[in-house]
């Protein structure tokens, strides 16, 4: 069902639809007719509230969980206010400090990724997620083990000093001698040379003949770049911080469960955080808006950090029950990655 253009509502229905909402998002529960009208800010009688709140229930956007019980939004309904109705709140000076706070200059990417995911945690009162730029592994040395015909063990030693091993599959009658020559040919061509600078550099030297190395051999450089290549580019790097936050105050203990199972699906997860990679702004997603979260009716709201020449370099966010307060949250992780993007640029 498509959410209905704002326009189709009156004021009435305008102003009771905003009161449900924001009594459903400050206590998780339903509100009803009588609640509202004791407010007396709407200045109606519980009867014409309970007319209104039935068109709005025929529209989509409220639901009453039981039968005499009030009513809360839909999930249409809250992409219908998020999207037409909210006023957002800026982050106050200290939540603007709490964020900064983490990004202090001197301190390395990872974890300055990693403080800023726990302070955006425990602003929000969500769990916070980060998606770390794809790190460019440069080459130092490398070594072939074989193992058994057509395997062999390859260890890559990066320029920071991380050791990275790889079980490899390789020609039939691949020999050790082949292997050491492959391993020779790497450590002197290709060091110092991201992968795909690496791999650029082999095509190069093959086409111009410079490379000096028989089909075998060939084989082995090609292989031992492109499980790295290829297993790096499939595993961009989720930080994920505050589940516990999660739990606290949870109404529905079952949906906050189904939550946490759902974010240990870390392939899934980074799939949705992805789809904010393209946005221009602040994405949100609204329950059953993604299919990872339909079951736990949760949240994500999540933006795009950049780095130099203002490309997209990764993604930070929040996710969260749908009773989120998407005004000052929002706002906050738009913040979040504004400030991400000026250490990183």
């Amino acid at each position: 069902m498509q959410t209905p253009p704002l326009a189709e509502l009156n004021d009435r229905a305008r102003d009771v639809f905003r009161q449900i909402v924001d009594g459903y998002l400050a206590s998780g529960q339903p509100v009803g007719s009588r609640t509202l009208s004791k407010l007396g800010a709407l200045g109606l009688s519980p009867a014409s509230i309970r007319n209104t709140m039935q068109d709005l229930e025929e529209l989509g956007l409220l639901a009453a969980p039981h039968t005499s019980a009030g009513r809360l939004p839909t999930e249409l309904g809250l992409r219908m206010f998020v999207d037409g109705m909210m006023h957002a709140h800026q982050p106050t000076l200290d939540e603007r400090t709490a964020i900064d706070g983490g990004l202090a200059p001197g301190t390395s990417l990872e974890d300055a990724l990693s403080r800023t995911t726990a302070v955006l945690s425990g602003l929000s009162h969500c769990a916070g997620l980060v998606l770390v730029p794809r790190r460019e592994f440069t080459i130092r040395q490398i070594s072939f083990v074989p193992l058994s015909p057509g395997r062999a063990l390859a260890v890559l030693v990066g320029a920071d000093g991380s050791v990275e091993n790889r079980l490899v599959d390789m020609p039939p009658g691949m020999v050790p001698t082949q292997l050491e020559a492959a391993a020779n040919y790497i450590n002197a061509r290709l060091s110092g040379l991201t992968l795909p600078e690496a791999a650029a550099r082999l095509a190069q030297e093959i086409e111009t003949d410079q490379a000096a190395l028989d089909v075998m051999t060939r084989a082995a450089v090609e292989t031992g770049l492109a499980v790295w290549s290829s297993d790096g580019a499939a595993r961009p790097v989720l930080i994920v911080r505050g589940q516990a936050n999660l739990v606290e105050d949870a109404v529905d203990l079952e949906r906050v469960r189904q939550l946490l199972d759902d974010l240990e699906d870390k392939a899934e997860l980074i799939r949705l955080l992805e789809l904010a990679r393209g946005a221009e702004a602040t994405r949100i997603f609204i329950g059953a808006e993604s299919r990872l979260f339909s079951l736990s009716g949760s949240s994500v709201i999540a933006a795009p950090y950049r780095g130099a020449g203002g490309q997209v370099i990764g993604v930070v966010g929040v996710i969260g029950p749908t009773r989120l307060n998407y005004a000052r949250v929002i706002p906050m992780v738009d913040y979040t990655a504004q400030t991400l993007s000026r250490l990183v640029s």
